[in-house]
């Protein structure tokens, strides 16, 4: 077990093949990802970064007629199953596309992964996907692929194959993404890293080692980023930061994250509150929840000296400082929400508790229904 004393465990990397990162570095390397000097690559992105911003021109003028296949734009928050299909057929009806580019945050980047999914159920191949992130949500260190189905709930697939071969995290285009969408996702990958900490089956090494890096540039960087959210290099930090609280995760991980994670799924597309959001709403609460167990204690306590503060020895008073530490950061960045905005009453705090703990009673049903009513 990771938690032994001396440690042991198993770490089983994706076969992500390249990570650029910098300014520019999708005008520098894009083309010269492709997997072959004919492919084929389909664009996958939503509707704003297509119409407001000049991004999808970009790598369009990039990929010219040679390279670029199509486009599809109308991807929507939580990757609608509707759109999802669409996308699907416009990808199936060309048979010479071996590659998918996924531009923007989660809701593309997974779109792509299913897709990639649903070709390899018709055509026995699986696209090669080079993901170009513009939040900090980290789709694109995972092999799973989330997209909210025909009744509204959350769903997905998955598979070591489903794992972007190239993420590219290019500031530049980072810099077109609104600022309340670029912090809140910072929130997502703040969550990502405090759950991996205390999820049983994390490796000490790589991953716990990564996210505590990630822990202390997100605790940096977003402020310093919400202050001058031009400055390229806090842009760049950040998607690092980003990157170091999810791939950690690797191939030996099952199941979901924790705890914090099942209520954003119980939370985000049910009731329309993006994820960056359900953390700013769920971590803190969770983290205070964690801080009963002396194992998770522990764990989250490794927190306290990469945030700036000293442990006292005490880890369930060192895991209090961190949730406190979270929830002052969350409102510092100008992010606190109430569940009220987004027209979740309080008839619907037992809703959320049992999908998010998949239990109708017990302390953790309890918990989770008393960090619900906080936030209402």
């Amino acid at each position: 077990m990771t938690r032994s004393n001396p440690p042991s465990g198993l770490w089983k990397p994706t076969h992500l093949e390249r990570l650029y990162y910098g300014p520019s570095s999708v005008h520098d390397n894009l083309v010269s990802c492709l997997p072959s000097s004919s492919s084929k690559a389909f664009i996958i992105t939503g509707s704003s970064l297509a119409t407001k911003t000049p991004l999808i021109q970009q790598v369009e003028k990039l990929l010219t007629s040679k390279h670029h296949a199509g486009t599809f734009s109308n991807i929507k928050q939580h990757a609608p199953v509707a759109q999802l299909d669409e996308a699907t057929d416009a990808v199936q009806k060309d048979s010479s596309i071996d590659t998918i580019i996924s531009i923007g945050g989660g809701s593309p980047i997974d779109s792509a992964k299913a897709i990639s999914y649903r070709t390899h159920e018709k055509s026995n191949k699986y696209l090669y996907h080079i993901a170009i992130p513009t939040t900090l949500s980290a789709a694109e260190c995972t092999m799973g692929a989330g997209y909210t189905a025909a009744d509204g709930k959350k769903t997905g697939v998955g598979g070591p194959e489903l794992v972007p071969n190239v993420i590219i995290y290019d500031a530049k285009f980072a810099l077109e993404t609104p600022q309340r969408l670029w912090l809140s996702t910072g929130i997502r990958s703040l969550d990502h890293a405090v759950e991996l900490l205390y999820h049983p089956k994390a490796a000490e090494a790589p991953a716990k080692s990564l996210v505590l890096s990630a822990i202390e540039g997100l605790f940096t960087y977003l402020p310093k980023s919400k202050a001058e959210p031009k400055n390229e290099d806090y842009i760049t930090r950040l998607q690092l930061a980003s990157f170091n609280s999810l791939f950690p995760i690797g191939l030996d991980m099952g199941g979901g994250l924790g705890l914090s994670h099942a209520m954003g799924y119980a939370l985000g597309s049910p009731y329309g509150i993006p994820h960056g959001i359900t953390s700013c709403i769920s971590l803190a609460g969770v983290v205070r929840l964690k801080a009963e167990n002396p194992e998770d204690a522990a764990q989250v306590a490794r927190a306290l000296p990469y945030i700036g503060q000293s442990k006292s020895g005490d880890d369930k008073k060192d895991a209090l400082k961190v949730a406190d530490a979270i929830e002052k950061l969350v409102k510092d960045l100008g992010l606190e929400s109430r569940l009220k905005d987004y027209n979740v009453g309080s008839d619907q705090v037992s809703v959320v508790a049992k999908t998010a703990t998949k239990s109708e009673s017990g302390p953790l049903y309890d918990g989770v229904a008393k960090i619900v009513e906080s936030k209402l």
